[in-house]
């Protein structure tokens, strides 16, 4: 099986192509085996690349440990930039079908005909609780909740997956915590967890607990479901830069739409033969 590994400030991904949906019945079982770093390539997440007929392309996200994303903001960058550069799309603005719905892409190409930066429209953040799917709240904004003896104050969200956020000034908290917020019967079907510490309102610092794959290097819908959460309480402008352990990444929010900007680079590519 052909495949091409991506990263997205440092998000890694495997990408493979399965047009004719071949791989439907065993994708979870492939996905567990092929991210794994000890026995396998090791990654993220698997990302497939499946025909549409609403969109340009399908994208399926399988986390690591075998359950499905609806949607990931650096895996959709890398996503766009393999459509482009392998010649499934030839032009720069194109739509993507995901778990939570189509995107809307603008691909930043340079005169190499390379794509140097990646534009998403990531639609609206929710703050509804039947989104969020919590467990029997209509909404969680900016309130202390006690999970193992310890305090957080958390504002939850949905931004194509769930999200919740814990403003994190003073660096007490460490990300490890997120599995216990994660996994908290609050959240029905658990949570991602970003750790924020504003710098100032157009600067932002990011770390995040992904639900399915653990503490990672960065997180694209973590990064805009931040600003949209710090926003909803006025700790931020309308136009962030968010730094990540994987790097950097813009987040502007117009007209209540969310959209980021930021790069994908190819790692390698090989046959997996397992």
């Amino acid at each position: 099986m052909n495949f091409i590994k991506m990263q997205g400030l440092g998000n890694d991904f495997i990408i493979i192509i399965d047009n004719e949906n071949v791989l439907i019945k065993t994708e979870t079982e492939i996905a567990k085996k092929i991210c794994n770093r000890r026995f396998g390539i090791g990654a993220d997440g698997l990302v497939i690349i499946r025909k549409s007929n609403i969109a340009d392309a399908k994208m399926v996200i399988i986390n690591s440990d075998g359950s499905r994303a609806n949607m990931c903001g650096n895996a959709i960058r890398c996503f766009a930039k393999y459509l482009y550069e392998y010649g499934l799309v030839e032009k720069n603005i194109i739509s993507i079908e995901t778990g939570d719905g189509i995107k809307c892409v603008e691909l930043y190409i340079n005169d190499k005909n390379k794509v140097e930066l990646v534009k998403v429209n990531m639609g609206k953040g929710s703050f509804d609780g039947k989104d969020i799917l919590l467990n029997n709240k209509n909404s969680l904004i900016n309130e202390v909740i006690k999970i193992k003896e310890k305090e957080y104050k958390l504002t939850a969200l949905l931004m194509g997956v769930p999200h919740t956020i814990l403003i994190n000034n003073n660096d007490e908290y460490d990300v490890i915590e997120g599995k216990d917020i994660e996994k908290n019967n609050l959240f029905i079907e658990g949570t991602n967890v970003n750790f924020v510490k504003v710098i100032d309102i157009n600067n932002i610092e990011v770390k995040t607990w992904e639900r399915g794959a653990g503490a990672t290097l960065a997180c694209g819908t973590g990064c805009c479901a931040s600003v949209v959460a710090l926003k909803k309480l006025g700790l931020c402008s309308n136009k962030v830069n968010v730094e990540t352990l994987g790097g950097s990444l813009a987040v502007e929010i117009i007209n209540n739409d969310v959209y980021m900007i930021g790069s994908a680079e190819f790692i390698c590519k090989g046959n997996y033969i397992n």
